[in-house]
């Protein structure tokens, strides 16, 4: 059903049915066949599950280059029947067979992506991008056949089931933005813009990339650092107690530093560093305007190719929200109670502040984090490590697994008799009123400094290695990857909370993985998801940790034995509210700064001049050019859609209220639960997701949840009669 305009009202009429994220601009490649693979294939056990410990790049390779083969020479087959007109069905006789020749292929990509992540020496990063490039393209294939789009769209729709709509509609989307009901000329056009667009991010890349390297500021004075967190200090230097320390703008020193550093003027030039990245007054060398710009306009001529009239235009193809015009309108509201708030906020930081002899006549972006961090501390005496001896892992997962029994009634057990690529990997059954396993999953929980991947501030992944399949007779499996710090002596691993939530929320993505009941693997658990949802899973399973009964579950003090005392939960409460506003309003005013970008043809920093006053409370800085090293939309794929992070906590707050509505109450928990495994559990991308929020919520979703959550509230003007 059509969207309509929101007006003052969220979300008044039905949202607009959408699809998965993009892709385009493949290539296919027949692959070179590897070693020959012996009559037992070492990737698998007889229990059906990878036999990891005889996994090598060799065999992996070969499996790979055996498969993509395989694939591509069953797509030219099935091509070949739609060209001779044996097609009777599409389903059976041309999506049904491709679901067949792609399943192991799929398998053994995510197989890879998993030693790449847990055991690198296992899977060394040249190792796997050439695996992952080789498996993507063949994989594309079904995607950029003219014969098997035009099948698609020739189906008869009038008996197919939800799910079946869904998956022809991915092919549909699939082909029509890979130009394939373009003539050749357009096609030609269409190949050489995205091959610029493809150069022009590389180099954006590399540049924002020099850039960030190029900065460090060295520290030799012990009393600057004098009250620095152990890490940051380890961050800055191979001698964290002596030094010297040296500031970057890695990700890992960056904020950190900000927030701790007492010196004003060490905060201004590392910040002004940081925002400057790529703008014209450094090194030239550097500068991504124009690169940029080429971006800009090489996206615009992609969509008005493809017969949109901008970039943000074709993005709502895949995406929940549907229209641009839909996503300012909530902007716009949500800027009704931030910009309010923020203003508020900043004022009684810089009361804090003056009452500590800051000197200045206000406060600015480069004081924030030092100020915000001490009125934290002065509030709530908030230290993240402080709760660090409350949370062993142990009784994490144990609480964890406990909550996931009592919401969506389902067995977690551990098997023992599984091969694993180390031998701190746990493997678990996932049980659902059977003794047969729905789908199981490994936990690959500590940092491995010589074997795992570790990129900071990013230390958890949740990997889907095989998606389930009712068509090909698979069952999901996943992996999850994190780096916390393993057991050391008598104690066991501890997690902070922010640690406790990165687990949290990387679960509630694998329970969508896990639970699915899908037939097709295109559209099982969060294939097929609309990005601008894909995060929603994970972020309503971490609204419980904000649940008293849920934090006492999983917090054991390691010596004690005690639960989180009240006080410190309390902490946690009000710490989420602390400068939302600020917060909310950053978010904003990026996620509107990347539509406009990609919608208007105006030069960037005239687009920035003209949206920054109304979403942020200080002035534009001459030196502040963060678009030029903004790589999240210029290089990753979150052009047009930075907006989802907002757009998903809304729809999670939302969910996670029903729960709160009936909190008093076991059984309609209990009732709650089963509907959200029915519906976001159960369905994945197989469901428009407004008909699954509808069918889970009984309406259309609405921001009150959010804003309630942190602390959002308008303040009513006083009358002064």
């Amino acid at each position: 059903m059509a969207l309509t305009q929101f007006g003052k009202k969220f979300f008044q009429k039905r949202w607009s049915t959408l699809t998965l994220p993009r892709r385009h601009g493949y290539i296919v490649l027949v692959p070179e066949i590897g070693e020959d693979l012996p009559e037992k294939n070492p990737l698998f056990q007889q229990n059906g599950l990878p036999e990891f410990n005889a996994l090598t790049i060799e065999n992996c390779m070969a499996a790979i280059g055996k498969q993509t083969l395989d694939f591509e020479i069953g797509v030219q087959n099935i091509e070949e029947s739609i060209q001779k007109n044996l097609i009777k069905d599409v389903f059976t006789n041309v999506l049904d067979p491709i679901e067949n020749i792609g399943a192991p292929l799929d398998t053994t990509w995510g197989l890879s992506k998993t030693l790449y992540l847990g055991n690198s020496t296992l899977m060394p990063t040249k190792s796997y991008l050439a695996i992952h490039d080789r498996a993507r393209k063949s994989r594309a294939t079904k995607f950029n056949s003219p014969y098997i789009f035009k099948a698609v769209n020739e189906a008869d729709t009038s008996k197919r089931s939800e799910e079946q709509l869904r998956v022809l509609r991915k092919y549909q989307l699939e082909g029509k933005l890979n130009g394939l009901n373009m003539k050749d000329r357009d096609k030609s056009k269409l190949k050489e813009c995205l091959n610029k667009l493809t150069a022009e991010k590389n180099k954006f890349k590399a540049k924002t990339e020099a850039s960030t390297k190029s900065f460090s500021h060295q520290l030799k004075d012990p009393h600057i650092v004098k009250d620095f967190p152990v890490d940051l200090l380890s961050a800055m230097s191979s001698d964290p107690g002596r030094g010297p320390w040296v500031a970057t703008l890695q990700p890992n020193v960056y904020m950190p530093f900000m927030e701790n550093c007492a010196v004003r003027d060490l905060r201004w030039n590392i910040w002004l560093a940081m925002v400057g990245r790529g703008s014209s007054f450094g090194h030239e060398n550097y500068s991504t305007s124009t690169t940029l710009e080429e971006i800009r306009f090489l996206r615009r001529e992609q969509a008005n190719i493809l017969g949109y009239k901008s970039f943000a235009e074709m993005s709502m193809e895949t995406k929940m929200a549907g229209s641009v015009e839909n996503i300012k309108s909530i902007i716009d509201l949500l800027m009704d109670h931030a910009r309010p708030a923020q203003e508020r906020e900043l004022t009684c930081l810089y009361e804090f502040a003056i009452q500590r002899d800051f000197k200045d006549s206000k406060i600015e972006l480069w004081d924030v984090p030092y100020w915000r961090n001490l009125q934290q501390l002065n509030l709530y005496r908030y230290k993240d490590l402080d709760y660090l001896p409350y949370f062993p892992l142990s009784k994490v997962i144990d609480g964890l697994f406990s909550l996931c029994k009592r919401l969506f009634n389902i067995d977690i057990v551990q098997r023992t008799d599984v091969s694993t690529w180390a031998k701190d990997v746990k493997y678990f059954d996932v049980l659902d009123n059977s003794d047969t396993p729905l789908s199981g999953f490994y936990l690959d929980p500590y940092a491995r400094t010589s074997q795992k991947l570790h990129i900071p501030y990013h230390n958890g992944w949740m990997v889907g290695i095989q998606n389930r399949s009712k068509i090909a007779d698979m069952k999901p499996l996943a992996a999850l990857v994190f780096n916390f710090m393993p057991p050391r002596g008598d104690k066991p691993c501890l997690l902070t909370f922010k640690d406790v939530k990165l687990l949290f929320h990387k679960f509630g993505q694998a329970l969508q993985h896990l639970l699915t009941q899908t037939s097709y693997s295109d559209v099982s658990g969060l294939s097929n998801v609309e990005w601008d949802v894909v995060e929603v899973c994970g972020h309503a399973l971490s609204h419980w940790l904000y649940n008293k009964s849920v934090i006492d579950s999983i917090s054991s003090h390691c010596d004690t034995g005690d639960k989180l005392p009240a006080e410190m939960f309390d902490a946690l409460i009000n710490v989420r509210k602390h400068m939302a506003g600020l917060d909310l309003c950053r978010e904003l005013y990026l996620s509107a700064l990347d539509l406009e970008l990609h919608s208007s043809k105006d030069f960037w920093l005239d687009i920035v001049r003209n949206l920054w006053p109304h979403y942020r409370c200080f002035p534009l800085h001459k030196y502040d050019a963060h678009p030029c090293s903004f790589t999240q939309i210029f290089v990753e794929e979150w052009a047009a859609a930075y907006y989802s992070n907002v757009w998903s906590q809304i729809i999670a707050a939302d969910i996670y209220s029903a729960f709160h509505e009936v909190q008093n109450n076991e059984e309609q928990i209990c009732e709650v639960g089963k509907r959200f495994k029915n519906t976001y559990l159960a369905l994945g991308g197989s469901c428009n997701p407004c008909e699954t929020f509808r069918k889970f919520r009984g309406r259309d979703p609405s921001p009150k949840a959010l804003l309630t959550i942190l602390g959002l509230k308008k303040v009513k003007s006083v009358d002064p009669k």
